[in-house]
């Protein structure tokens, strides 16, 4: 098991540091001093460990079969026999929050961001057919304040029980002279199984299928140098009444979790009644979908099929963004696109909703002409501006 260290993986990068004093002149490296310590060259060994042992539950709560998830030894064991599979194959992914973080780090609220952190690898897993197994995270920051690296990594370990893998392990690097003071940054690191012949490749899908839609809790975790930008122009606040959600302040309502939607798709693709998923991040309904669906074929998509969250419609009044733009930058209120054969979309439709998912009838597949792209949105202009 990975143990969380309190010191960068270079050490020099400390070392540099020191050479510049509180007034940011260089002191020269001929000039004798006495009783130099890590912790005057801006990282906290101890701080470190305080931090390891404060998180220490949080990660044994997120033990599962084939997994302790207990902290403090060098690598983590995943017996893939305990866990259930008989053939399987690995599948990883890796992801971070991006500049949602400003967000968390302007207004000071860490506690749910890990889980955005989990829900952009553990989807992506997912998408394979793979049930996601254990995580790792990488915690990086200027100078370790505990506190808030426990709320940080406690939001992760919620995101793991919600998608049900163990937080194994990760790194805890504080690198004084990287960032800025309270700045910090997460990676994530997920590892899945499916059983041999059971993955997603989207190999099946054809002409005719039926394109369904779950629903996204918000924004998700794409997008934002937008969303602070339009913010900012706005001259909002982030502790001011949300415009498009006025039982919630600005920052809460921004910084809504990206949905997990691990343990709701999983039953449907073990039964079969689903042929490929696409996780809709960074390009949006646009870019998205043709990841997961053969060349010959394109995806069409009908904006009349589900209601524009009001976030999103502020956005766009707010920020003067076309809807063409939208569609290629946010989930616009579409966080997963399932496709499915017309025989099993209402077997899908009803599982998917049983789990707890808000499931829209979105679109169907379509051949693809020549020149003409992988996906299409209809009718946004119609629906969206009104």
């Amino acid at each position: 098991m990975f143990p969380r260290r309190s010191f960068p993986r270079r050490s020099g990068a400390a070392s540099v540091y020191s050479l510049v004093d509180a007034e940011g002149a260089i002191n020269s490296p001929n000039q004798p001093e006495s009783g130099q310590t890590y912790r005057d060259a801006g990282v906290d060994i101890d701080a470190g460990n305080a931090l390891v042992d404060a998180i220490k539950p949080l990660a044994r709560a997120t033990a599962r079969s084939g997994s302790d998830a207990g902290l403090g030894g060098f690598g983590a064991f995943f017996d893939l026999r305990a866990a259930g599979f008989k053939d399987p194959i690995l599948v990883a992914t890796t992801d971070g929050v991006g500049t949602k973080l400003k967000i968390a780090i302007a207004t000071g609220r860490h506690e749910r961001i890990g889980i955005d952190l989990v829900a952009m690898c553990v989807n992506d897993l997912v998408v394979q057919g793979a049930e996601p197994l254990l995580f790792l995270d990488y915690y990086a920051t200027g100078k370790l304040e505990v506190a808030a690296g426990r709320d940080i990594i406690a939001g992760i370990a919620e995101g793991c029980r919600i998608a049900g893998c163990a937080l194994v392990g990760g790194e805890t690097a504080e690198m004084p002279g990287m960032y800025a003071h309270g700045d910090y940054d997460l990676a994530g690191f997920a590892v899945g199984a499916v059983e041999r012949g059971q993955q997603l490749t989207g190999d099946s899908v054809a002409a005719g299928d039926v394109v369904l839609g779950l629903a996204s809790s918000g924004i998700h975790s794409n997008g934002f140098s937008l969303v602070r930008r339009i913010v900012e122009r706005s001259g909002l606040r982030f502790d001011e009444k949300a415009p498009f959600a006025p039982d919630r302040d600005l920052a809460t309502a921004l910084l809504e979790p990206t949905r997990i939607y691990v343990k709701s798709s999983l039953p449907p693709i073990r039964a079969g009644h689903i042929k490929a998923l696409a996780h809709i991040t960074g390009g949006g309904l646009i870019e998205n979908p043709p990841r997961v669906v053969p060349a010959h074929l394109a995806v069409e998509i009908d904006a009349a099929g589900w209601p524009l969250p009001p976030v999103f419609g502020w956005l766009m009044r707010q920020g003067n963004v076309a809807v063409e733009e939208m569609a290629r930058t946010f989930n616009c209120g579409i966080g997963m696109v399932v496709v499915t054969a017309p025989a099993h979309a209402a077997a899908a439709q009803a599982a998917l909703a049983a789990a707890g998912e808000t499931v829209h009838r979105i679109g169907r597949i379509t051949e693809r002409r020549a020149g003409a792209p992988g996906a299409r949105v209809l009718n946004m202009d119609s629906e969206w501006r009104r």
